[in-house]
């Protein structure tokens, strides 16, 4: 079946076109028409259109200009232009443009009948071609896991005979290589089969790298760096990589990821080696994540004082990791002990703020969060006998805490972006930044950050702008309200940065949609 449109300010013309059209293709198109440019562009955008037959000559937008438009929103549209002139001047403003055929009215009818057959035979063309590759990148995004997957798996034991086949399937020859592992606290099943392909392609997207699959909630990666300027200056290049990857990682995908990194290898013999040092690295990173490279020491902690550590242990809550707080909150219990010298009186109340703060959190994240263990926190502390009761009351109420935060962050229907809506929706005129509107509705930047790339699919930034697109296209359609004026409404005090995004995004600059909405 082909979508055909019959595009002539003159009905007779059409309805000329349609008897041709469906006389000798019956049962094989779909006819549209429209009597104006303007109309043609809506019908265009709406439907999937294949063919058009476009007339030059119509009041208003004229026939060049709307294959223009048409073209620049779906270029594999085959356009066919009927005129009444046989001027050069538009024939060759529409080869220009890209049109398959110029024909002069009156048209034969077997000339039409031609023309539309050759079409009909680039379209199927077209969709054979475009099947083609939609079905090798089916392929490719099915296989290409499997492969590397497999390759991580060999590489990592070592000896195996097919890690140098895959050095030169993969073309890691001359090159300088290092294992990476990622751990990823709080991550369930399901989230991780959600995430995987975005960590992929944040991953691939800065640096050439294979990435296995999922082991537990820890991901291996294999990057590889051209060998060029001395191994010393790439190591140094490479750690920064791999640091700002790291930090991108914290920002799009979760917080409080632990890496390691080994040292950097030539020699294929050596991946097995490198894999463990990556793992010893990986189980000497603190708790509440960041990067490690081997043969790099841990360096002492600067945050030994409780108000750090707590720091700590909030930020977990927010990430919905328990695998953690444990660890956090033994630390907290020590510096505690040192901090007040063992005032059992002291660290109790301390631990009590603690738990108020970490319920707050939950429920400004939650707010439909309820435990009745936090209303008897105050007496439960204080009848504590012992140290030991007194951590696994507080860690109990902290992984309740921390599970409740990955349960509700991992559903859709998130109130938390919503609220963030409607603040946007509200102040859209504002300089509306991350920590504006995280401060507004009481979330911290990052976890409203994690949450539009989680509910809405996309970072904040991509998603504010195309929530004030969308609103400026409704504003251009009072022909009463200055463009200028619409700028600033929806927060673009540049009018020419407006007008460039708007056509990046919808083809057509304000004033030309505009014109076609009237």
């Amino acid at each position: 079946m082909y979508n055909i449109l019959l595009t002539d300010d003159e009905q007779i013309m059409i309805d000329s076109l349609k008897f041709i059209i469906e006389k000798n293709f019956p049962s094989e198109t779909k006819l549209f028409q429209a009597l104006s440019g303007s109309t043609a562009l809506e019908i265009a955008a709406r439907e999937q259109v294949d063919i058009i037959f476009m007339d030059i000559n119509m009041p208003g937008l004229n026939g060049l200009e709307t294959v223009k438009f048409i073209l620049q929103a779906r270029p594999e549209t085959i356009i066919v232009i009927l005129s009444a002139f046989d001027r050069f001047q538009y024939a060759q403003e529409a080869v220009n443009l890209g049109v398959y055929r110029y024909l002069t009215k009156p048209v034969n009818r077997n000339t039409v009948v031609e023309t539309l057959r050759n079409a009909m035979n680039i379209v199927d063309q077209k969709r054979g071609r475009r099947n083609s590759e939609e079905e090798l990148h089916k392929k490719l995004d099915i296989v290409s896991p499997m492969v590397e997957s497999d390759f991580i798996y060999s590489a990592a034991l070592s000896g195996t005979k097919d890690v140098s086949e895959y050095f030169s399937y993969f073309g890691i020859s001359g090159s300088a290589w290092c294992f990476c592992c990622l751990e990823f606290p709080g991550m369930n099943e399901k989230k991780q089969n959600e995430s995987y392909d975005n960590i992929r392609t944040l991953l691939g997207s800065r640096a050439k790298c294979i990435t296995g699959s999922f082991m537990a909630n820890r991901l291996a990666t294999f990057f590889y760096f051209p060998l060029a300027g001395g191994l010393e200056k790439l190591e140094n290049e490479a750690k920064d990589t791999l640091s700002s990857i790291y930090n991108i990682l914290c920002l799009n995908i979760s917080p409080g990821i632990r890496a390691g990194v080994s040292t950097f290898f030539t020699d294929p013999d050596m991946t097995g080696t490198a894999y463990n040092e990556a793992l010893e690295a990986l189980n000497s990173t603190p708790g509440e994540g960041g990067i490690l490279f081997a043969g790099k020491a841990v360096a002492k902690r600067k945050d030994t004082d409780p108000g750090t550590i707590a720091e700590g242990i909030f930020g977990r809550i927010r990430a919905g990791d328990c695998a953690s707080i444990r660890h956090l909150l033994n630390s907290y219990a020590a510096a505690l002990q040192e901090s007040y010298e063992g005032d059992m009186g002291k660290i109790k109340n301390a631990i009590f703020e603690l738990l108020v703060n970490v319920r707050n959190i939950t429920t400004e994240i939650d707010c439909n969060y309820q435990n009745d263990e936090f209303s008897s926190a105050f007496s439960v502390l204080s009848a504590a006998d012992s140290m030991g009761s007194v951590l696994d009351f507080a860690l109990k109420r902290c992984e309740e805490c921390a599970t409740d935060v990955m349960k509700f962050s991992s559903t859709k229907d998130n109130h938390i972006v919503k609220k963030a809506e409607d603040y946007i929706e509200k102040r859209m005129s504002e300089d509306l930044s991350l920590e504006d509107v995280a401060a507004a509705i009481n979330v911290s930047p990052s976890y409203l950050s994690r949450m539009f790339k989680d509910v809405k699919g996309e970072n904040y930034i991509n998603y504010l702008t195309d929530m004030r697109l969308r609103r400026a296209r409704e504003l251009l359609r009072d022909p009463r309200m200055p463009i200028k004026e619409i700028s600033a409404e929806i927060g673009f005090n540049d009018q020419n940065y407006f007008s460039r995004i708007f056509k990046n995004k919808f083809g057509m600059t304000p004033t030309e949609f505009r014109n076609v909405a009237k």
